[in-house]
């Protein structure tokens, strides 16, 4: 089997797709539809193919995707979806003659997406993403009934041509950041996957400095749908951020009107203009936004939360300040990266500490 050379994108999955669709170019959807043991990602999980070897995501750490783009090459030719299994759990673990070594077991469809079946169920997921909108889709995984093939798609537009149970599991809400779980229903002699689509975090970036273009930056790869406001109108300028979903020049003491237009997972606070930021914080305070994070050091905090006065208190518990995680990060695309991960384990509900001490 020949090995083709795997470029892959370096931009977020979604922006890729976009690109892709506008284009009208055909792509494959690999979708995990069942996991063993452990894996690099668990069923549900997503990555797209390109025929001149351009993916966005990744199913495992690398070591499938080579095997995964021949097969995506036939399905592009042929049109017809298939099903490949992969299972590492052997003491041999011989796949290719490259000893894989992951003891676990991943079950993929791979099917082919373009203008004649309107790019879904991916077109319906992005779109879905792009305006925050709760809902899940169906793909068949497996199937013995020729009038619902592998690799059909259901969503909000058709689930009434699903089965019953099928459309009524699709119709379930999903708790935002509750760590979305597919779901395998038989149903009519096939076998279905439904999928909760993850919403994107929210990012709320006050103050759009040089240090904050990296931020963006980070967050942008991550598919986080970031706003950027500044008083600045040198600063707050579009093209400086093209990952951000907008960048708008508004003085701070707009931050209230905004709070309540918008809804946000997250606040960061770095304007390095003490007046602005205090009155950002002032206006954060009366928000439910769950984590804030100011940039700066400590005795800037305590002079901050000394000027808001009693709206000091509201933010108890979910201001970070100093922002980030310690990584002994200096310079600003690290200070970015300390700041994305802090965020991601907040919202996460982890420590944000290393694996390898955890598990002893």
């Amino acid at each position: 089997m020949t090995q083709p050379g795997l470029i892959h994108s370096g931009v977020a999955t979604d922006e890729f797709f976009r690109d892709s669709m506008d284009r009208g170019e055909p792509l494959v959807l690999a979708t995990v539809a069942q996991t063993l043991g452990s894996t690099y990602r668990k069923a549900g999980a997503q990555m797209l193919i390109a025929g001149d070897g351009r993916v966005a995501g990744l199913l495992s750490g690398g070591c499938l995707e080579a095997d995964l783009m021949e097969r995506a090459l036939l399905v592009l030719r042929t049109g017809e979806p298939a099903t490949v299994h992969y299972d590492t759990r052997s003491s041999d673990d011989v796949i290719w003659g490259i000893g894989l070594g992951c003891e676990g077991a991943m079950t993929i469809v791979l099917s082919r997406l373009d203008p004649a079946n309107d790019y879904q169920p991916f077109k319906f997921a992005a779109r879905c993403r792009f305006d925050q909108t709760d809902a899940r889709f169906a793909i068949v995984t497996e199937s013995r009934n020729p009038k619902l093939p592998l690799g059909a798609a259901f969503w909000t537009q058709n689930k009434h041509s699903s089965p019953a149970v099928v459309a009524t599991a699709m119709n379930v809400s999903t708790p935002r950041g509750a760590g979305p779980s597919s779901e395998v229903i038989a149903a009519d002699d096939a076998t279905f996957l439904v999928v909760p689509i993850e919403l994107p975090p929210r990012l709320l970036l006050l103050g759009a400095g040089p240090d904050a273009m990296p931020l963006v930056e980070i967050a942008g790869l991550m598919n986080w749908q970031v706003t950027v406001l500044d008083h600045r109108p040198a600063y707050a300028i579009a093209e400086r951020f093209p990952r951000a979903r907008r960048v708008a020049l508004k003085a701070a003491a707009e931050l209230p009107e905004e709070l309540r237009v918008g809804q946000y997972d997250a606040a960061v606070v770095m304007s390095h203009h003490l007046i602005s930021d205090q009155a950002y914080l002032a206006a954060l305070s009366d928000s439910s936004i769950p984590y804030v994070g100011l940039l700066g050091p400590a005795p800037r905090r305590i002079r901050l939360l000394h000027e808001i006065g009693a709206k000091a208190a509201q933010l108890s518990g979910r201001l970070y300040g100093p922002i980030g995680l310690d990584i002994g990060a200096r310079s600003p695309e690290t200070i970015a990266l300390a700041i994305v991960a802090e965020i991601q384990s907040v919202m996460a509900g982890r420590d944000g500490g290393s694996y390898s001490k955890a598990v002893g």
